[in-house]
């Protein structure tokens, strides 16, 4: 019984991990806003956080990391699934992607792998506007 408690416990804590490291933020503007900035922690290559962020048809939406002295990589999906951006292999901070199509954009921010490892914070500003006609 005592082995059983312990698997247990230790099965129940690797799904709540798994769960932490998979958790997903959702990126809410105070009414009448139409920037929010966000901030993270990275501990090194592995750290991941994923933001979902819903817009309307038609809007531009633009991701940027604020400050340069922790670097990260900007990964955005379209609510279809596909990559949003066109990206090579270097450190992408910022995107714009305008006109948007209308649904959850999930945005992934990483360490850039280019750049030293490091841990601590970093800061995004989300920002969504209208493309003007």
């Amino acid at each position: 019984m005592k082995n059983f408690l312990k698997l247990f416990t230790l099965a129940v804590f690797l799904v709540i991990l798994s769960y932490a490291a998979s958790a997903q933020t959702r990126v809410t503007f105070a009414r009448g806003a139409t920037t929010k900035v966000v901030s993270g922690q990275m501990s090194g290559f592995k750290s991941e956080r994923v933001y979902l962020i819903r817009v309307r048809q038609g809007q531009t939406l633009k991701v940027e990391q604020m400050g340069r002295s922790n670097p990260v990589s900007i990964y955005i999906q379209n609510p279809n699934g596909e990559d949003a951006t066109d990206m090579d292999l270097s450190c992408h901070s910022t995107h714009r992607i305008s006109p948007t199509t209308r649904g959850d954009y999930r945005v992934t921010v990483t360490e850039c792998k280019k750049a030293d490892p490091w841990r601590g914070t970093y800061r995004i500003r989300f920002a969504v506007s209208f493309v003007p006609r």
